[in-house]
């Protein structure tokens, strides 16, 4: 991949401030749900985050941290959008012989 690929979902991350946020707040997993983790790896910086699945937007608003869990959620979003774009992207062009 191009550096310019590699260097936006670091982009995406440092923008969304995900960093700053503390998920002690967020919904607990249990082994009865399912869960959602994102770790960060960026420099010496290393953040892991994990909580609950959420299913909507009305599970982020009834949570303890709502701003937080919402910036999480809207993060995932964008990183699984950029993702699929780039799996789309490569089997969808065929290489010049």
């Amino acid at each position: 991949l191009p550096p310019a690929v590699g260097d936006h979902p670091r982009r995406i991350i440092e923008e969304s401030g995900i960093t700053k946020v503390d998920d002690s707040a967020w919904p607990e997993p249990d082994d009865r749900c399912r869960r959602q983790e994102l770790e960060i790896k960026i420099g010496n910086e290393h953040i892991a985050f994990a909580c609950a699945e959420i299913g909507s937007l009305l599970d982020v608003q009834s949570s303890a941290d709502p701003e937080g869990l919402r910036n999480f959620y809207y993060l995932t979003q964008d990183l699984k959008t950029l993702i699929f774009s780039l799996v789309s992207l490569h089997f969808r062009i065929r290489p010049i012989p």
